[in-house]
């Protein structure tokens, strides 16, 4: 692994990941369509972990590029961010089939960068997921991640000599990129939003109605359960192919190291995102104003998404009033998950068509 001077200290991560690995999708020129990727492209990987405000707690982030490529221009560099759940490094850079979100990406010829919230994947776990969830409040409330956000977005535009760069959230992720965003338009290219939460007409799918710990735990069986909710009974044995949700659930679980100690195993996530949840999305309160989003957007939603249901996908996109241009795609047989699902390419290359194109005005 190549060593960053911005970067905190070296990776401690996972082995492999510092490997240069060949993949199926291709590279892009700067300025081709997703479906002119090249095949058989290389790909390098990177991990930094950054400081955190906590000591002794760190931000993981993890990079993968062309190999052999170490300038971009922004508009060829994007930073993703998870949900309220799962870290990203488990669910962009999962090899489902042999090739990742991240690596189609790369692949078209982007620095694609993930990142871990602490308390989550790959990133530290701070003091208070040491004691029992009851003795301390919520963590990690969706400011402190766009703080974090920022964070990261200023490594960056530092480690590659740019002042603008694209983001992606997904789930709360998109509150995270959202808020960010608002008050950053001058450090954003353009913003994806997939699944956006605005507010609920409808109980939400995580956190329950009782008192809020710092943090809460779920299992394996709860995670299926919640990532099939809302599918029809004939189409749920043919939604997610054979073994993926292993593959996911395996990764994603091994990340938490205390919560693979209990019996049955669990996985161990912040509650910020519930507080904020009751606070704001669930009584009616947005949490920021899109309509301080200046970027182009794109909002890519599925129509059996039963975390945040079609109507607050379409509601979010009317308030984007100053937004140089958006676009909402509904993708048909899909889940909050359908990056994962049977259907994920054509999720990926609605990103990709969005990322790559030409301002919309300049086409004929």
């Amino acid at each position: 692994m190549r060593t960053d001077p911005n970067a905190a200290r070296p990776s401690r991560g996972l082995a492999r990941r510092e490997l240069v690995g060949a993949l199926a999708a291709g590279v892009a020129l700067a300025a081709a369509p997703a479906a002119a990727a090249a095949p058989a492209a290389r790909l390098a990987t990177e991990e930094f972990r950054l400081p955190w405000s906590e000591p002794g707690i760190d931000i993981y982030v993890r990079n993968k590029r062309p190999a052999g490529t170490e300038r971009f221009p922004g508009d060829r560099i994007l930073l993703y961010v998870h949900g309220a759940t799962y870290p990203a490094s488990t669910a962009l850079d999962l090899p489902l089939g042999g090739m990742s979100a991240m690596d189609y990406l790369a692949g078209l010829g982007f620095d694609v960068y993930c990142v871990d919230l602490p308390g989550y994947g790959l990133s530290g776990r701070p003091a208070v997921m040491n004691a029992p969830a009851a003795d301390n409040p919520p963590f990690m409330r969706t400011p402190d991640a766009a703080k974090v956000v920022g964070q990261v977005v200023d490594f960056i535009t530092r480690r590659r000599g740019v002042e603008k760069i694209n983001l992606m959230g997904w789930s709360w992720g998109t509150s995270t990129m959202g808020l960010y965003t608002s008050t950053h338009n001058d450090a954003v290219n353009r913003l994806v939003l997939y699944a956006p939460q605005w507010l609920a007409r409808t109980p939400a799918l995580i956190g329950g109605n009782g008192p809020l710990g710092a943090y809460r735990s779920v299992s394996r069986d709860s995670a299926q359960a919640r990532w099939l909710t809302g599918v029809p009974e004939d189409k749920k044995a043919e939604l997610i192919p054979p073994g993926w949700f292993e593959q996911w659930a395996d990764a994603t679980f091994a990340t938490d190291q205390a919560g693979a100690k209990q019996t049955p195993p669990v996985l161990r996530a912040p509650n910020g995102v519930v507080a904020d949840s009751r606070e704001f999305w669930q009584a009616g309160k947005p949490l920021y104003d899109p309509g301080e989003i200046r970027v182009p957007v794109l909002i890519i939603h599925a129509e059996w998404d039963a975390d945040l249901p079609s109507y607050q996908a379409q509601e979010y996109f009317t308030k984007l009033t100053h937004a140089p241009y958006k676009r909402f795609v509904e993708l048909g047989e899909g889940t909050h998950t359908v990056m994962m699902e049977k259907n994920r390419m054509q999720f990926l290359h609605e990103v990709g068509a969005f990322l790559t194109e030409a301002d919309p005005q300049a086409l004929n």
